[in-house]
């Protein structure tokens, strides 16, 4: 029983933490150029860490926003390494 509580609980937090990593690339895309406060590169990379990898993805591609920047890219590449192996320990962790 327990198992399915975390498991629920688990796809509520992936499909949140895409809907806000998509939002984040989103919103940094529509301010960029403007005078306003925008989401440091970090905070965005730590959406996609902890569990928004598909949804910083989708907003890197459909918004086209740091897409031109490698050191950004190589770092989203590390933090998808990361999200993986987390996801890797999770499944094979006895």
């Amino acid at each position: 029983m327990r198992l399915w509580v975390l498991s629920d609980v688990l796809i509520c937090w992936l499909v949140a933490i895409n809907v806000v990593a998509l939002g984040a690339y989103g919103y940094d895309k529509a301010i960029a150029g403007r005078r306003r406060q925008r989401i440091s590169e970090n905070t965005l990379l730590l959406a996609a860490v902890i569990g928004g990898t598909i949804g910083a993805w989708l907003g890197m591609r459909l918004f086209r926003h740091k897409t031109a920047k490698p050191l950004f890219q190589w770092k989203f590449r590390v933090a998808v390494v990361i999200q993986a192996v987390l996801v890797a320990v999770y499944f094979l962790w006895p």
